[in-house]
């Protein structure tokens, strides 16, 4: 153990001290940490007595450049890194229609630039936040690599499963922090779920994922490949979702799709089952996972939407079933009866992602699960799409 410094005495040059790392889900209590690592990492304060750690560590604040805003920017991460203003700073923005770059760099302070290489060589900004990639693909990930930038990506599941072998090669061989925007994961529902999976519920057994969403009025070909798109990036997370929550790897998985004429418009409904036994045949006792996603209520039919609409998610586990509406609500059942938890006062999914961003960033520990995790879900949902083509249970290779 460290000895005690008086309490006007600052850290001296070479003190070691101990200290609690909270780091991806899991603490540890017996980490030594030097003070030019620390010192690295964050600001700190005078020297608290009582629990013989820095009296006040600062989060180390990231300068970071903005590629893409996407649909989310004004519900979800503006708020968040207004929120989280102590943690990071805007150096820089570019998006594919200008004047929004423009109206989000003034928002902020900021500089709008033409194109994300101007952010990525920067000096000054450490990391990158790419919130869409709709017009440039995973290009700004791989400057980033070249450049050391950490990133952040909304878009990772938006990216072909061929693309990411050579996306993880290069992330690794770079050694920059990378986080991959899985936002289920990361619900207070969530969170609160698997809590209650290792302490009351026990291990799951059936899941049901449904999602239903509006369609659009358009006979625009590109607007309806956009809305197919969006319903296989929703499906995409479901599975992942199922993944974390049951926690260890699906072994098949078999699907079905189907595009009718509804309202007057192009729809969109594709089912999937994914199979959790270990054993790769069509039975097993492992968990089961159904899993569907749907537009196919015209915009005119928006008031359809919530009608006698079932919980988005559905699990029954060994000693319990669990409703939850992600992000905030959660009712379970167990012997003692029903359980209802409203999770509101939580902090928001996207403060959670960003604060997790930037712990990934200024953590001692370098994590590189993410992107295993995203081409994990990719590649489930090719194997489902290859599925509708073959009309046959597809086995999972997550090789």
């Amino acid at each position: 153990m460290p000895t005690q410094p008086s309490s006007s005495e600052s850290l001296s040059e070479g003190m070691q001290f101990k200290t609690n790392i909270i780091y991806d889900d899991q603490v540890n209590n017996d980490l030594t940490v030097n003070r030019h690592d620390v010192a690295f990492r964050f600001a700190i304060g005078p020297w608290n007595e009582e629990i013989k750690t820095p009296h006040s560590v600062l989060p180390m604040k990231l300068s970071v450049g903005l590629i893409g805003l996407g649909a989310d920017w004004e519900s979800r991460y503006r708020p968040a890194l207004r929120a989280l203003s102590d943690r990071f700073e805007v150096k820089a923005v570019c998006a594919a229609v200008q004047q929004r770059a423009e109206r989000a760099a003034r928002d902020f302070g900021a500089l709008a630039v033409d194109g994300f290489r101007a952010i990525t060589e920067r000096d000054d900004v450490e990391a990158l936040l790419i919130l869409s990639t709709d017009w440039i693909g995973p290009l700004p990930i791989f400057a980033a690599c070249d450049f050391g930038k950490a990133v952040y990506s909304s878009a990772a599941l938006d990216i072909e499963p061929t693309q990411v072998h050579e996306l993880k090669k290069r992330v690794d061989e770079s050694g920059i922090a990378f986080m991959a925007e899985l936002p289920r994961r990361y619900a207070p529902a969530t969170l609160r779920l698997k809590e209650l999976i290792a302490t009351r519920l026990g291990a799951p057994k059936l899941l049901f994922c449904h999602e239903r969403l509006t369609v659009e009025d358009s006979t625009n070909a590109y607007d309806r490949s956009q809305f197919q798109a969006a319903a296989l990036r929703h499906l995409t997370e479901l599975a992942d979702w199922c993944r974390y929550v049951v926690g260890t790897e699906p072994t098949s998985i078999l699907s079905a799709r189907n595009q009718p004429e509804v309202g007057g418009g192009a729809s969109f409904y594709q089912s999937a089952s994914l199979n959790f036994s270990e054993s790769s045949d069509h039975g097993g006792e492992g968990p089961l996972a159904q899993l569907s996603i749907g537009q196919y209520l015209p915009e005119k039919w928006r008031d359809a939407l919530p009608f006698r609409r079932p919980a988005s998610l559905q699990i029954c586990c060994e000693n319990g079933v669990a409703f939850i509406d992600l992000p905030s609500t959660l009712i379970w059942f167990d012997d003692a009866g029903q359980h209802s938890e409203s999770l509101d006062s939580e902090r928001p999914v996207g403060e959670q992602m960003l604060t997790h961003f930037h712990r990934a960033v200024t953590s001692l520990i370098r994590k590189t699960s993410d992107l295993d995790d995203a081409y994990k879900a990719l590649t489930m949902v090719t194997a489902a799409n290859e599925s509708v083509r073959d009309h046959k249970r597809v086995l999972l290779n997550f090789e």
